[in-house]
């Protein structure tokens, strides 16, 4: 197959999904023309120019870094349409007006490249009816690519084909957004609102029937259909807020104009107080009004009894929450159906209802009922999907309950199941997923590309994975490999909750770098997100509350032992970072000898929260590299420009936001690898380790001769907290720990321009963090972050 190359894509439509999914494009190093209209007046380019800057303000942030945007650039119809003659990719994200999108097509056709791909972005319009109106010559490289809002960070894509897509185009396409873009895929069949909307959306509409019908509040069936359910925070409601009620609205008239004789049909429709909602221009979020408004720090909520809003205090009745802690799916779900409790019936009639609808539409909306609990997982936010809930809680149970409550009279709908439900016992096993129009088990993808993905999201049902071969494990890791991808190649994972470094990980990882040392090629560090979040604070904490000072310090110099072995081994280090890789978890990445990134990793020395610094080699590190730039600098004595920075980072605790903006902190190096697809970054990591074996792999000399700033530099640092402590914006134990910091950085009380190896760094790092330690306010800050996962100001 051949390799989909994008030298430079145009996004035709500035709004919020257009700007969006070009921030994303340039985030991927793609050069972008971003277009719109010309206003009559003014700057041709002011709708883009408008949308660019916009985009600086969003969060979350549609752009890895602020760097990004200058990638992005502005353009109109009127001037700028030859320009497309530069793209491989065109994405259409106009207003979903059928006449409109006509129109641009014709317009765009004349300047196209040829074999260039044009997509639209609808969210459910006609593939097939929008090809119909370009040239026969371009049809075979169009389709659908629906995009979730924010593309960024919202996996799902749905690729819909027309009857004349060309499948080795579609292939190429689906190839590059899942390792190019980090996507997870869903072809879906040409209907209305494909997959994740349709099935998404009826969900709310049921939501919203069985709300009405049980007499609850919007805050209360908030709190029933968030996380209590495994859905995300927004719930039904605020989710709609969100999406924005006029949206909202528009893929409901959708289902209801093009879905006559889908037998929900009569619930396709707006409800009254929506529709007044929408008439008063209470959009939603947008708008900083709809479901829900935001009156001082009182967040209410619209009574639709009396037309007013009132305090939000919705939740969940205790006798329900005890259900809904069970963890036997079976038994949850017959407790639901068997209760007479308001909030029971309505979570029985939510989730029969929309298993019935998805049993009754799969042979209509997805080849396969993996790709409807994938979308609705990657799509909605869903933990599960719809039939890998209904097959948890018992196939052939839930299928007889729903078709009781079919004949009684209590669905939305009185079309019965088919027929395949009752000859199964359920839709996910070993061999695939049913496809209901075939009748039969659809494989996975065997695109290739999947094959870089050794551990991929499964469904419920699906055949694991094979876990690799274990070489050796302690209470703290496992040391592993996979024979099948590198034998060669030994991994070691953090067994530990949220893989925090206490005494456990430490020994475990030391004797990890000496095994690969002595049997193997490489070691790579990988497990699954978060990739660690620090320090085990409650050791910590058990450790002072026992004043047992002399073993902490024994403890941070075996952390400190740990950092070097990844950076001093013999074998080439590699860590795969995805999520959080807080504290320790940056200062082991920093040690490493390379890193292979996710995009959204979220990486920082975060010790300051807690009233310390960082110990495990971080403020070493920090200083070692501040040196060597300077080196590389004309003026190489202001090594101060260099360390600002660094400092300001860990005095304010300061987390990277993406892993390019981990580069540009210097918690990662440019030479590091950044992926899109998470799932792909465990076999990145051990072609990387075996790249680096094969070139012959040292590890560098230790730094002996580091050029530190000394007391000069802790004094221009120690100027600018004067200025933060009188102004009243830290505490003076801010104003100790940050100076603190600054010690460390420049490396102790020695003169500006001294020269020190990394161990005089390293104790002194180790000698400040045990100096905080002992401090009454270090100690309450540590307390305060284990009982309520917040930082303390004191």
């Amino acid at each position: 197959m051949d390799k989909l190359i994008i030298r430079r894509a145009a996004v035709l439509g500035a709004g919020v999904m257009g700007a969006q999914i070009a921030a994303h494009l340039a985030n991927a190093d793609i050069p972008v023309l971003l277009f719109d209209l010309a206003p009559p007046k003014g700057d041709k380019n002011g709708i883009v120019t408008k949308a660019l800057a916009g985009l600086r303000k969003l969060e979350p942030a549609p752009l890895a870094e602020p760097e990004r945007l200058q990638h992005i650039d502005a353009a109109n119809y009127d001037e700028n349409l030859p320009r497309l003659a530069e793209c491989d990719l065109v994405i259409e994200a106009i207003a979903e007006r059928m006449d409109w999108k006509r129109d641009l097509y014709a317009r765009i056709g004349p300047h196209l490249k040829p074999g260039a791909i044009v997509a639209s972005n609808t969210s459910g319009l006609s593939i097939n009816a929008l090809a119909d109106t370009l040239p026969a010559a371009l049809r075979p490289n169009f389709c659908g690519i629906h995009f979730f809002n924010p593309p960024r960070y919202m996996r799902l894509v749905e690729i819909i084909a027309t009857r004349d897509s060309d499948p080795a185009m579609l292939d190429r396409l689906e190839t590059w957004l899942v390792s190019g873009l980090g996507k997870g895929v869903v072809r879906a069949l040409d209907t209305p609102n494909f997959i994740a909307n349709r099935v998404g959306v009826f969900s709310m509409l049921a939501a919203m029937h069985h709300t009405e019908r049980l007499g609850l509040g919007f805050d209360e069936v908030d709190a029933l259909t968030g996380p209590a359910i495994g859905r995300p925070k927004s719930a039904t409601y605020r989710t709609a807020d969100v999406v924005g009620l006029d949206t909202l609205a528009h893929v409901v008239r959708t289902m209801a104009e093009q879905l006559p004789d889908d037998p929900w049909h009569p619930h396709f429709r707006t409800p009254d107080w929506l529709q007044a909602l929408i008439d008063k221009g209470a959009l939603g979020q947008k708008t900083k009004v709809g479901v829900f408004r935001k009156q001082g720090r009182e967040i209410q909520v619209l009574d639709t009894g009396s037309g007013d809003y009132r305090p939000a205090a919705g939740a969940v009745a205790p006798e329900v929450a005890a259900i809904l802690k069970n963890r036997n799916p079976a038994e949850k779900f017959a407790a639901l159906r068997a209760s007479d409790h308001p909030h029971a019936q309505f979570l029985w009639a939510m989730f029969r209802d929309v298993f019935h609808y998805c049993a009754v539409q799969l042979e209509n909306i997805a080849d396969n009922a993996r790709d409807v609990d994938l979308a609705l997982r990657w799509g909605f936010g869903w933990s599960q999907g719809p039939f890998e809930t209904w097959q948890a809680a018992g196939w052939k149970a839930i299928a007889d309950a729903v078709a009781a409550d079919i004949a009684a009279g209590r669905t939305m709908s009185d079309a019965p199941l088919p027929g395949w439900v009752g000859t199964r016992n359920g839709v996910h096993e070993a061999a695939g997923s049913f496809a209901a129009a075939r009748g039969s088990l659809a494989p996975r993808s065997s695109l290739p590309v999947y094959a870089r993905q050794l551990f991929p999201e499964r469904v419920l049902g699906e055949a694991a994975d094979p876990r690799g071969e274990t070489i050796w494990e302690n209470e703290g890791v496992r040391l592993w490999h996979l024979p099948q991808v590198d034998a060669g190649i030994a991994i070691v994972s953090f067994k530990s909750k949220m893989h925090t470094v206490g005494d456990e990980v430490l020994d475990g990882l030391l004797a990890a770098v000496a095994r690969a040392e002595a049997e193997f090629d490489g070691l790579v560090v990988w497990h699954e997100p978060p990739f660690a979040v620090g320090a085990n604070l409650q050791q910590v904490s058990q450790a002072c509350a026992a004043g047992q000072f002399d073993l902490l310090e024994r403890t941070v110099e075996k952390f400190q032992r740990a950092s070097q072995s990844l950076k001093y081994a013999q074998v080439p280090t590699v860590v795969a970072i995805q999520g959080m890789a807080l504290g320790g978890g940056c200062e082991f990445a920093m040690h490493a000898g390379r890193r292979v990134l996710a995009l959204e990793s979220y990486v920082g020395l975060v010790e300051a929260g807690v009233g310390l610094i960082p110990a495990g080699g971080g403020c070493k590190e920090m200083a070692v590299r501040a040196a060597a730039l300077a080196k590389t600098t004309a003026t190489p004595g202001e090594l101060f420009n260099f360390l600002q920075p660094m400092f300001q980072a860990v005095a304010m605790a300061t987390v990277a936001k993406s892993a390019r903006e981990a580069v540009n902190m210097g918690f990662a190096r440019p030479t590091d690898t950044v992926l899109f697809n998470a799932d792909e970054l465990l076999w990145v990591a051990i072609k990387e380790a075996r790249a680096m074996a094969e070139a012959g792999w040292r590890p560098p000399l230790k730094a002996r001769g580091v050029t530190v700033a000394g007391r000069s530099g802790i004094a221009s640092l120690e100027a600018m907290l004067v200025n933060m402590k009188e102004g009243g914006m830290i505490s003076a134990h801010d104003y100790r720990v940050a100076r603190a910091g600054a010690v460390a950085l420049c490396g102790g009380e020695v003169e500006a321009g001294s020269q020190v190896d990394e161990e005089w760094l390293l104790t002194v790092e180790r000698s400040l963090f045990m100096e905080l330690l002992k401090t009454p306010e270090t100690q309450a800050r540590i307390q305060h972050t284990l009982e309520t996962g917040k930082p303390l100001r004191n």
